[in-house]
């Protein structure tokens, strides 16, 4: 039952609905999706039960068949159609260890290349992001979801050399970036086609390649499930990692002040410059009472914490009433004790999720609200990832080292320097 009218903007670059109430249905397109009302006049967010595309073809998707419908059974392996078959070896160069340990195990080898099941297409691979579920995936720490390729490797940016049965052969020569559940550290690699999103000339495919996992990971924690609004001031632990500066680059264009925390000065400093409005240094300075003295006592409207353990109560005292905390990773455990009282006398959410076990039929969602939201600003070339290093394929070692010693800012990304 429709409760309440909600009008959808025309513009391209924006996604708005009207305050309504919650569950409001929408019943005239493909499916049906539940939409719970926005807190302000700019932000969806979507519930997780009954998906409806509302993403009319109001962008123009010159090369971004990409996101229409997957297949549902994008685990059936179909045949690769419309590219010569000499254009796909039979064997490609791999990051694909046999055992778990340092950054040492991380040598090329020789796998066959993946062929493309339904809905889905085979990517060349020009790059691929580093993240920190690849290292802990390396250490053992997190095996890849059933189904997933043994290789690691979370987001790439290529060109379509294979469709699957049911994906559009258009695609084929087209420049993409893909979200994957593993894989990326190859030459070639398969992703669902509605996960990806096209390359536009603004982006080189290094830094493509760094986009899809970041800002999949940003765009539905912050904006969806903690709900941030313009207006609205975000606290971001790990400032300038690749999801901190992400964080920061979003805030930017969405009109979000972002409180950011880093582990010295250089990358206090450096996070100001990308454009967080305020950076704490939580080794010298303690960050709660930071948080009050910049908010004037009031706290954030919402937390993105990849720290949890003992951080998750220091998080809740920085949240105003009706603040959101959002946990995405676990970095100093996956226990703590809470305020049970505090919560309910603030009336304070605490939510989390995970991205890379989710259906690609989430996925896929997502990529088309970024495609109406996010990516026309990438297309004007107003919103690149932050690039701290790159490195060939064949020294992932050494880029798992980088990312473990902790000095980055920004993204690592491997590159296939054919």
């Amino acid at each position: 039952m429709v409760n309440r009218f909600v009008d959808l903007a025309p513009r391209a670059g924006d996604l708005r609905l009207q305050r309504g109430d919650p569950h409001v249905q929408f019943l005239d397109r493909e499916g049906v999706e539940i939409l719970s009302a926005e807190r302000g006049e700019r932000i969806v967010g979507a519930l997780r039960k009954n998906f409806f595309r509302v993403h009319a073809p109001s962008v123009d998707r010159r090369a971004a068949h990409v996101n229409k419908p997957c297949v549902e059974n994008a685990s059936a392996r179909g045949k690769m159609m419309a590219a010569p078959a000499e254009s796909v070896p039979e064997t490609m160069i791999a990051i694909d260890p046999d055992e778990t340990g340092g950054p040492d195990v991380l040598k090329p080898v020789r796998r066959p290349v993946p062929r493309p099941g339904a809905g889905e297409v085979l990517i060349r691979v020009a790059a691929a992001g580093v993240n920190r579920p690849d290292v802990m995936q390396r250490k053992g720490l997190y095996p890849p979801p059933p189904g997933a390729p043994s290789i690691p490797g979370l987001e790439i940016a290529g060109e379509v050399a294979a469709t699957g049965e049911g994906a559009d052969d258009a695609l084929i020569g087209q420049p993409v970036c893909a979200l994957v559940a593993g894989g990326g550290y190859a030459e070639y690699c398969v992703a669902p086609a509605g996960q990806c999103l096209p390359v536009p000339g603004a982006l080189s495919m290094a830094e493509a390649a760094a986009m899809p996992e970041t800002l999949f990971t940003v765009w539905t924690n912050l904006y969806e499930r903690a709900y941030a609004v313009e207006g609205d001031t975000v606290l971001v632990h790990g400032g300038t990692s690749g999801i901190g500066t992400m964080a920061i680059l979003l805030g930017r264009l969405f009109g979000v002040r972002t409180i950011v925390t880093a582990g010295s000065e250089s990358k206090c400093r450096a996070a100001v410059r990308i454009g967080a409005d305020h950076a704490i240094n939580y080794k010298e300075r303690d960050f709660v009472e930071e948080v009050k003295a910049i908010t004037g006592g009031r706290g954030v409207q919402a937390v993105l914490d990849m720290v949890g353990g003992d951080y998750l109560p220091r998080n809740l005292a920085c949240l105003a009433e009706d603040g959101r905390h959002v946990s995405i990773a676990v970095q100093r455990g996956a226990k703590a004790e809470i305020p049970i009282f505090d919560i309910m006398r603030r009336r304070l959410t605490i939510t989390g999720s995970t991205l890379r076990g989710r259906p690609v039929e989430f996925k896929s969602l997502v990529a088309d609200e970024l495609m109406r939201t996010v990516w026309p600003f990438v297309g004007e070339g107003r919103l690149k990832p932050v690039i701290d290093s790159t490195f060939p394929l064949a020294e992932a070692a050494a880029a798992h080292a980088r990312m473990e010693a902790g000095d980055h800012i920004g993204k690592i990304v491997l590159e296939m320097r054919r």
